[in-house]
């Protein structure tokens, strides 16, 4: 060659691309430029840098895809379809009175009254037993808030009733033959009512509708209670709603449980398109599938209390007021597709390298200022820095 390029050893491509060809000429659009490795240096500062990279990245797209596992939850309210008609109670309560003392009457707002006593169990059984029973703590703990939270999720709900689809209640344990046997009587079991505004109590023999018969003695009131379960809409044992497992207690006889309960009926599911609930020939709700896993139908309720001790004037016992809302909660989990976890991985180790690259350049530019600041008050910069230092007897 003629500028002696290859007599001293150099390579001319190590200073520029040759002209011509297709190949050659798209080299003009290259948005990731290449440096030639003789022209770069690693350090250990740059391979702990790329450690701590590397981690962060591991770190944030575990969190992703167990994000994008478990699914999210949408709530979409919309007004219930189709005519009703009926729906089911289901009761457990303990109440420390005899059974043949206690009367259970639930009356609606199209004036039908069903005498539940006759379409309940009633068991004699021990106070003792049922209030000192894992999981039974008094009305209103906020430790049992978030256990039930949790059955308001539909991965938890579904878990617990889509596997298990029992629908009976526990047998009253035997109460032997010791003192107090028998004194608290567990009125249990299920009943269709309509589907409007009502309520259902229970008073003390004697007391509250108009009945032939002998009054009991006020000193055998006692409307202490424990509720094991209390729901609308099919029995899901395993399901914990606001009143279940719940007691309180009283030493006043005249004393009146007022509670007052929101029904809201409810679908949790897992499937895109969750069956119908209704049938739109007849224009009537359709009963659940049992053999669905995916979809559970039931109901919710928010539950306040109003309590206090009556006079004799005023009739004591346990009163439940239900309002059924005319809106139907879907509670959907959702998963994104496999491609939308793709480019959120992508996008958190993409940003978490470039991020990391400014810091990295940034942190090496702030060192360099700060050396370059001390060599400048040392008084060490001269030539080769592009300032020239003269000294005063070089003056003329």
């Amino acid at each position: 060659m003629m500028n002696g390029f290859a007599d001293h050893g150099l390579d001319e491509n190590a200073f520029g691309d040759k002209a011509g060809g297709f190949r050659q000429n798209i080299r003009t659009f290259d948005a990731f430029p290449k440096t030639k490795p003789t022209y770069t240096r690693r350090t250990s500062t740059g391979g702990y840098t790329t450690l701590v990279l590397i981690f962060v990245s591991l770190f944030l797209s575990s969190s992703e895809f167990l994000r994008w596992y478990r699914g999210h939850e949408t709530h979409l309210f919309s007004v219930e379809k189709g005519v009703s008609h009926q729906m089911q109670i289901n009761l457990d309560i303990v109440v420390p009175m005899y059974c043949h003392d206690l009367h259970i009457n639930v009356q609606d707002a199209s004036g039908d009254r069903i005498l539940a006593g006759d379409l309940l169990d009633k068991n004699p059984t021990n106070w003792a037993h049922w209030v000192d029973a894992t999981g039974t703590h008094r009305l209103a703990e906020a430790k049992y808030v978030k256990e039930e939270e949790e059955d308001t999720h539909v991965g938890h709900v579904l878990g617990e009733v889509g596997g298990r689809r029992k629908k009976k209640f526990k047998k009253t344990p035997w109460i032997g033959r010791s003192s107090g046997a028998g004194k608290s009587c567990r009125i249990f079991g299920s009943l269709e009512g309509n589907k409007v505004q009502g309520d259902f109590h229970i008073t003390a023999r004697g007391h509250g509708y108009m009945e032939l018969g002998q009054h009991l003695d006020h000193d055998a009131f006692n409307f202490s209670h424990i509720i094991n379960e209390l729901s609308f809409g099919p029995l899901y044992p395993s399901l914990l709603n606001p009143l279940d497992r719940t007691y309180v207690t009283t030493d006043d006889h005249f004393y009146k449980y007022q509670y007052y309960l929101s029904v809201v009926p409810t679908i949790y599911t897992r499937s895109p398109s969750p069956p119908p609930t209704f049938d739109s020939v007849h224009n009537t709700p359709l009963p659940p599938d049992s053999s669905n896993r995916d979809t559970v139908i039931t109901n919710q309720y928010a539950a306040t209390s109003q309590s206090h001790p009556v006079n004799e004037r005023t009739i004591p016992g346990i009163f439940f007021k239900f309002d059924i809302e005319p809106i139907m909660l879907t509670v959907r989990e959702e998963r994104e597709g496999f491609l939308w976890l793709m480019v959120r991985v992508v996008n958190v180790i993409s940003g978490v390298l470039v991020g990391g690259g400014w810091c990295y350049q940034l942190a090496g530019w702030g060192r360099e200022l700060l050396g370059r600041g001390r060599r400048i008050r040392g008084g060490r910069e001269g030539m080769l820095n592009g300032r020239v230092y003269h000294d005063e007897g070089d003056e003329e």
